[in-house]
Order: structure tokens, then C-alpha cells, then sequence
């Protein structure tokens, strides 16, 4: 991460802790910092490594808290349940946007919507990118595709939950390819 990325992220969070100025200093007590991610991953990663620059511009503790599952919205819950006086932060993606939609779509009253939050920052810009092994029968995006025709949800992929963004990107390219895969949701896509 370069430190025009680093200084653009503190100078947004300067300017989200200047709104809370009518309640007294900000912060006034250690940041919470939710990684909606397990420990190890690129989301987790770059928190941990924005966190002591943070702290040092706020003048107070940051603590990242990992907070994984459910493609990210255990941790995204977190946050939108905390207080709303700014000692809270959150590392999501863009599966934040997804999850009420989803909630509406399967007749469940959704946990939080988006205008529960008020954002602070592009942090980093991660590309979705399919991949198999090295030694896998697949040589070409054209073989995997005939491979999944001929065995409908038999090829199985990874991603950090259902309606998490690896997921919904690849029920994207699955609908577009005319394919069925089975996915196999995890904690964080990022866990090895």
C-alpha cells in the first residue's frame, strides 16, 4: 500500500471525525476497527497496516477486531449495531451493498441498509479473478465452461458466503456462461 493511499484514508477519517465535534473531542477513547474478514486475508492486512498510521493521526488506540463470516456480514452487523458517535469503523467490501437486497429477495426484514453507514474511504480496488490449479484438466476458460455444462453443479468454487461479493460475481458469470456451480462458502475467501 504507497502512502498516498494511507494519507488519503487518514485525511477521510479527519474529516468523518471532524462531525463529531459537537460531542466533544474525537476520539475519545480507542477506535474499534471491524474487519468483516478472518485474520490473514488482504482485507485484514491492510487494516493492520493502516491501524498504527491511525492511531497516530487520531492521537488515540486503533484496534483491529476480526469479526469473519457469512461473506462479511457478521462483521458489517457489528457495525451497523454499535454507537454511532464515529469510535467504530469498519473494512467491509462491496457486499455491504448486497446483503439488504438480498434480506428483501428472501422475505426477511434486512439487518441494516446502507444508509446505516456513512463512508470514509476507497481503501484498495481488488479484482475478482477465477483461477485453478496449475495441473487441473482446465487450460482454458472455454474447458471449464464445457466441463460445467456437462456436469451441472458438480464443479465446485470457494467464496466468503452466500451474496458475498465472490459469490454474487460468480453466479454473475455462471448465469452469463449458461452453467451450474456448486459454491462452498467459508469464513473469508482470503483463508488458506
Amino acid at each position: 500500500m504507497n502512502k498516498e493511499w494511507i494519507a488519503a484514508a487518514l485525511a477521510a477519517c479527519a474529516l468523518f471525525a471532524g462531525g463529531a465535534s459537537g460531542q466533544g473531542a474525537y476520539p475519545s477513547k480507542p477506535v474499534r476497527y471491524i474487519v468483516s474478514f478472518p485474520p490473514g486475508g488482504s482485507a485484514d492486512l491492510v487494516s493492520r497496516a493502516m491501524a498504527p498510521r491511525m492511531a497516530e493521526r487520531l492521537g488515540q488506540q486503533v484496534v483491529v477486531e476480526n469479526r469473519p463470516g457469512a461473506g462479511g456480514n457478521i462483521g458489517v452487523d457489528a457495525v451497523a449495531k454499535s454507537a454511532p458517535d464515529g469510535h467504530t469503523i469498519l473494512m467491509s467490501l462491496s457486499s455491504i451493498s448486497i446483503f439488504p437486497v438480498s434480506d428483501r429477495i428472501n422475505g426477511k426484514v434486512p439487518a441494516y441498509e446502507l444508509k446505516d453507514f456513512a463512508p470514509i474511504a476507497l481503501v484498495t480496488a481488488d479484482p475478482t479473478v477465477l483461477v485453478v490449479r496449475a495441473d487441473s484438466p482446465y487450460k482454458t476458460l472455454k474447458d471449464f465452461v464445457a466441463a460445467a455444462k456437462a456436469n451441472p453443479g458438480k464443479i465446485n468454487y470457494s467464496s466468503s458466503g452466500v451474496y458475498g461479493t465472490l459469490h454474487v460475481a460468480m453466479e454473475i458469470f455462471a448465469n452469463a456462461a449458461g452453467i451450474k456451480l456448486f459454491t462452498c462458502p467459508t469464513a473469508g475467501a482470503d483463508r488458506r
